[in-house]
Parts: C-alpha cells; structure tokens; sequence
C-alpha cells in the first residue's frame, strides 16, 4: 500500500478520494466510509480530506462483477483490510498536531476569544444552549459589544462639575490661588503633627483628621481628599482600623477602604439591599451598550437584541444609595474652595415654594438659625460617618467623595441642607443612616431640573459653556452609567414601576418586517 493524504490542515467541502488496485482506477464504497470516520475525529464537521491510494491486492482475491462497468470492487478479507488502511492512516494523522495552524480573527486588539464566539455567546441564551454549532440567524445576531470604548471617553474635559453652584470649588495645584477667605487649598494636605493630633483627641476623644496623597485628576472643580481614618479604635468600638492590607477594599471613588464596618444598622442594611437586587437587570445593567441620552431623565441603552429606556434620575439615585451604604465612613472628601454659609443656604431653600414653607411655620429667618445650630451639633458624626464637613461658624466646607471624577449639582445645595435638618430621622440608628444616604443620594442624583438644556442655549451661550463644564452628557455616559455596571444592584421593583422599559426587540422587528 502507498499514497499521499491530506493532514488535517487541509479540508475541503466536497470529499475527493482516488483509489488504484492494482494500478486500475475502482471505487469501494466501503472503503470511502472507513477513511471518512477517522478523518472525521480531526477536521471541522461537513469537511473532508483529499486521498490518493493504490493497492495491490492478488487479483484472485478481487471480484470486479459488482458493476456493470466494472468500475467498482469487492475483495476478500475485507474487513482486515480496512482496519489496516484505518490503522496506517491513523498513525500519520496522530503527528499532525505538530504542525497543525489555527486561523482565528479576534474581536478586539488583545481580546482572548475569537469574534464568532462572542456572538454566540452574546446571542439570545435560548438558542445558545442549544450547541456551539448552531447556525446564529440574522433577527437573533447581536452586532454590538459591551465592552467597546468610544473615543471620547479618554477626552476627558479639563473642568469636570456639572453645573457651577453657589460655592464654587478649585480648580487644584496649576490654578493661582486667589487673595482672601476664598483661598483655594491644595488637593494634598500638609501631615498633621503629633502634637496637633494629640490635642484633637483630647478635645474630641475620637476624632482624627489626616489627608491622603493626591491620586484623582487635579483638573477637577473639586480637590479629592482621600482622608484617613478618623476615629481611634477602642476595644468596644464597632468600627475596626483596617490593618491588614490584603484585606484591604476599594471603594466606588478608587479609594482604598480604611475602615471595616460592623454597625449592625449598617450591615442590616446591606443585607436589604442585596436581598432585593434582581438578577438579571443586574446583568444587563453589566454588559449594556450605552445608545445615547434621551433627555437629563432618560437614557437609551442595548442589551442582546433589545432596546431599552433607563430613568437616569431613579437609578443614579439608587446607585448613589448604595454607595453611602456600602462605603460607609471611608469616603474621601471634595473641599469646597469657599465656606457655603449654612444660614444663607436654608434661607435660599426657604425661599423656593418646594420647601412648602407658609407663615405658619414661622419666620424664615428664625427656622433658617433654628437649621444651622442643629446641623453643628450633628457636625462630628456627619464629618465621620458621611463626610460632610461643617465648620464651627456654620458654614459647609466638605462634601463626600462617592465615585471618581463626579460631583454633585451644586445647585440643589440649598433644599438638601433644608432637607438634612428636617426630613431625616435622627432618632433611631438604622433609621437615621437610612433618611441621610437617601437624602444624599437625591442631592447627588441626575435631576432635570438642575440642568440646563444645551437646545435652550444660544450659539455664544454654549460656547461660554463648554469653555468652563463639558456637557452633562458626557458625565451621564462615562461616569455615571460605568458606575452602573461595576456598583448598581437593581432593586426588584425595578421591573414593574416603569424606571426600566424595553421598547424594542429585534426579532419581534424582524415579524413587523416580514409582513410589510
């Protein structure tokens, strides 16, 4: 026996197989099946080899009357034979491993799985269970990637607030620093002494306020300090001092957590917000495409085939929610540039008829004193839990740091300052921690009425604009919803109070289509 044979390298659709008996051109059916199934173990299914073989076999042993034209053969001793030619053929496929080449063509520079595997797995799940194999139809095809990254997400603007509010806030270390009490401070603070922190613990047994190394952009309105730990652990205390640094966390702003919680408010808490997050809009709230903002409401985003319209304001509120819950006391600290007078912020919130306020209710004046003495007294435990900082005269000068790269309108200062001193349950622990983060969460929200629309703007207007803030679009697709996908755990009510609607699904697309 001799020939030449394909390695599995080589395929083609059709099977091309030239067999000689003794140096005559024949067919045998039977031999063709035998060579077919060990080739079958080794190239891609519907595929086949190319084969050249010439036997020789004793003519007595041939019986060439199977056809008419002689064209195929049977011979004796068929079985043997075959397991031979299977054998022989079989010990030369066995080393073509060595020289065996894979084609493949990757998704995306660096990507570790080939594009068609993506499809498949980004496809409809019903049909991706049915086999690897299956052929992906055009209305089931998702031709988009979650994991894509436009370009101007690294464009990021130099000025980074949404909106300018009543207390502007630095510009960091390249701005020159203004004459006055309206002096910027440095993004790093200057070590504090052992002696400056002996005197703070003294006075307030607790308390200990060091700065961190300056890690964020200092480009930002706001200088980041990631502060450490500002309690002296006891051996009562329900907060530890993270000592270990493998054990060490980071938090949503990319800060590392200093502080493990074991409040039981704060961890019952948790507890409720993870035993009421759904699944799966977690998981398409993980690997969304990100279409485009409706308005400062409502956002456009894709999932597998389908089109779905988010509540920007709802789930912004919601994230922000459970950050303050699960980075509770290790939030870093935006510095405001100048004091915001706690006093003149109530009186402007009581000014607006959402306050709700009439004569009833007293003089402004007096409820807006009645508002700043009562946040100084709760100042030590907003600073430490929260850090929202108060001076001693009353005047705001911290607000917490909850993801890298955002900061809250600063327009809806003045009604959450209201808010903090009348809406919050200050009695109870668990109640207490609840009322704030939500009222934090709404402060730091996406709120329509907090934006101004780029269509309303005129042509100087909106250059003046984009000279001093990008627009809040670009914060609402690369900061706010990437937040989504790493921190957000979608509440189940989610799914049926219209925060979450689907608009549109591609197969049902393609039946509108075909009976047009």
């Amino acid at each position: 026996m001799k020939g030449y044979i394909t390695n599995a390298n080589y395929s083609v659709k059709k099977s091309v197989f030239l067999l000689f008996i003794n140096h005559r051109l024949v067919e045998s059916t039977a031999l063709r099946k035998a060579i077919e199934t060990v080739y079958a173990a080794y190239l891609p299914k519907s595929t086949h080899p190319f084969l050249y073989l010439s036997l020789e076999i004793a003519p007595k042993n041939v019986d060439v009357n199977v056809h008419p034209t002689k064209h195929e053969v049977h011979f004796l001793h068929e079985d043997s034979i075959l397991e031979r030619v299977q054998q022989h053929i079989e010990s030369k496929l066995l080393g073509s491993n060595s020289s065996r080449m894979y084609f493949t063509q990757t998704l995306l520079p660096g990507a570790e799985c080939s594009s068609s595997e993506v499809v498949k797995s980004a496809a409809n799940p019903s049909v991706a269970t049915k086999g690897s194999s299956d052929k992906i139809y055009a209305h089931q095809m998702v031709r988009s990637d979650s994991r894509e990254q436009k370009l101007d997400a690294f464009l990021q603007p130099m000025n980074n607030p949404l909106s300018t509010g009543p207390a502007e806030v630095t510009m960091g270390d390249n701005a020159a620093p203004p004459e006055g009490p309206a002096r910027l401070q440095d993004a790093e603070m200057e070590d504090v002494s052992d002696l400056e922190i002996a005197d703070v613990l003294e006075a307030a047994e607790v308390q200990q306020d060091v700065a961190v190394p300056e890690e964020l952009s200092k480009s930002r309105h706001l200088s980041p300090e990631k502060a450490l730990p500002r309690k002296r652990p006891r051996e009562d205390t329900d907060i530890e001092m993270e000592k270990d640094v493998s054990r060490m966390e980071m938090t949503a702003a990319c800060t590392p957590k200093r502080r493990i919680i074991n409040l039981t408010s704060v961890l019952t808490l948790q507890e409720e917000i993870s035993s009421r997050a759904h699944e799966s809009l977690q998981e398409m709230l993980r690997d969304h495409s990100f279409v485009g903002c409706v308005g400062p409401q409502w956002a456009l985003v894709q999932y597998q085939t389908k089109l779905y319209l988010l509540n920007t304001t709802k789930l912004s509120q919601e994230l922000f929610y459970q950050i303050l819950i699960y980075d509770f006391a290790n939030f870093g600290v935006l510095r405001l540039s100048e004091a915001a007078p706690l006093y003149e912020l109530a009186m402007l919130a009581l000014e607006d008829p959402e306050s709700g306020w009439t004569e009833e209710d007293g003089p402004k004046e007096g409820l807006a004193e009645y508002i700043v003495e009562f946040l100084k007294k709760k100042a030590e435990m907003l600073k430490d839990y929260f850090s929202l900082e108060i001076d001693e005269e009353g005047n705001l000068i911290g607000l917490p740091l909850l993801i890298d790269n955002y900061i809250p309108l600063l327009e809806g200062l003045p009604m959450f300052i209201l808010r903090l001193a009348t809406e919050v349950n200050w009695d109870e622990e668990k109640e207490c921690f609840e009322s704030l983060s939500k009222e934090l969460s709404l402060f730091y929200s996406i709120r329509k009425q907090y934006l101004i629309e780029e269509a309303t703007l005129t042509h100087s207007q909106n250059e003046e604009s984009d000279s001093v803030s990008p627009p809040w679009k670009w914060t609402v697709e690369h900061i706010v919803y990437k937040a989504f996908r790493t921190y957000l755990l979608p509440p189940k009510h989610f799914t049926d109070d219209g925060n979450i609607l689907q608009l549109a699904n591609l197969p049902d697309l393609y039946k509108v289509f075909e009976r047009c």
